[in-house]
């Protein structure tokens, strides 16, 4: 029989269920306020159960530290008989896994919405040095005319580190993994910003990038795979959207964003031309009527880099800022290549061979792209053609002195 009550909480009915636990509605009764309980079977890990629930409160005091408005209110911990708990501010929504189930795209000003807002809340977290670790869209929860939450801080790094990495793998949601949490590496904020951008892809096409027959399958994909761009598929996606989740998904770890506040400014800043009507260097682009694009492998180097990659961060390191890449300029590919796009816009954002100029957001440095660039010949180019000249002149004297 399912508890009554759990410590001061009475429970009111149940809310959701998952793989370690259940999730009730109650009533805190002391305070007379609604709540949310999640509780954790702590019977589940036998044989590391003391230091699964050790890191339980260690990671639960830190969650109800952050008091953002787009993570949810952690108010209390507590232990009942084998059941440890988290009590919670009670939210009236859905869940994001709700709103794009079955194949539904968002309108894109929503996709845009909801994800600024958990940038915005995994940006405070960050910066106090909170990482999430399994943000999915069953952690995502909606408002109606109220503010995106992000629920299971605490929980969610609990799964991830030590003695329960692999159960933390297995319990997590495979599909927004990040590639260095596939190939079984620590991961830091950077794994965080990759699982919203897969949410954010889905949100815009109804449809995950990574998709595979099984687990195993979807892993491979997520390291080796890179989908077609988001406005390939969708009408209506501006480019710099396209951009900006190509940064977000990027495999290797120096390509992607380094800083969540820096995926909501350039969120924000899209949402912003979409109300206001796209700029010219932002046109919509509709989806094509043949078939569609298909993912392609990366290629070798982008794979090894994925690969070799090594995260070994602590809370406070993940506080540490990271530099920029230098990397050369390339177009965004067609078929949605996140190195090479990811490349463009670290190039566009400041990281080019020449002087470093003041750091530019994403936003700034498309806006500042060229509509049509016009070729310009340089002084070598004046100089070989007037070597060429003088070089022919000489050949024709000599072939006139020959001919007398």
């Amino acid at each position: 029989m399912e508890p009554a009550q759990l410590g001061r909480y009475v429970i009111l009915s149940e809310v959701g269920r998952g793989a370690m636990g259940v999730v009730y509605k109650a009533t805190d009764s002391v305070l007379e306020r609604p709540v949310a309980v999640k509780t954790v079977n702590i019977t589940l890990e036998r044989e590391h159960a003391d230091k699964y629930e050790a890191r339980f409160y260690q990671e639960a005091k830190a969650a109800g530290g952050l008091n953002h408005p787009n993570i949810v209110t952690v108010h209390d911990v507590g232990k009942s008989g084998d059941v440890v708990y988290m009590a919670m501010e009670y939210i009236e929504g859905v869940e994001l896994k709700t709103l794009i189930g079955e194949g539904r795209p968002l309108r894109v000003p929503q996709a845009l919405s909801i994800a600024a807002q958990v940038a915005e809340g995994l940006a405070y977290a960050h910066q106090r040095g909170v990482v999430h670790r399994d943000i999915k869209p069953a952690n995502i929860m909606v408002v109606a005319n109220g503010p995106v939450k992000i629920t299971d801080f605490g929980i969610a790094r609990m799964r991830g580190a030590g003695d329960l990495t692999q159960t933390g793998m297995l319990l997590g949601s495979p599909k927004y993994m990040s590639p260095e949490q596939v190939i079984g590496k620590r991961a830091d904020h950077r794994s965080d910003i990759f699982s919203l951008g897969v949410i954010l892809y889905e949100m815009l096409c109804g449809a995950a990038p990574f998709n595979g027959e099984n687990v195993t399958a979807l892993m491979y994909q997520i390291v080796n795979f890179v989908p077609p761009a988001p406005g390939s598929l969708k009408e209506g996606v501006p480019e710099l959207l396209d951009y900006i989740v190509a940064k977000m998904i990027a495999k290797p770890l120096e390509e992607r964003y380094q800083d969540a506040a820096e995926v909501a400014r350039d969120l924000r800043e899209c949402e912003r031309q979409l109300a206001g009507g796209l700029s010219a260097t932002q046109p919509p682009r509709a989806a094509t009527a043949t078939a569609p694009p298909q993912p392609t492998l990366v290629d070798s180097s982008a794979k090894h880099s994925v690969l070799a990659q090594t995260i070994n961060r602590t809370r406070e390191a993940d506080q540490a800022p990271a530099e920029a890449p230098e990397a050369p300029a390339q177009g965004v590919a067609k078929s949605f290549d996140s190195n090479e796009a990811t490349q463009r816009l670290a190039a566009l954002t400041g990281a080019t061979g020449e002087t470093t100029l003041t750091p530019q957001t994403a936003t700034q440095a498309i806006k500042s792209i060229p509509q049509a660039p016009r070729a310009r010949w340089r002084r070598r180019d004046w100089l070989i053609v007037g070597g060429a000249a003088v070089c022919g002149l000489i050949a024709a004297r000599l072939i006139v002195r020959r001919g007398r």
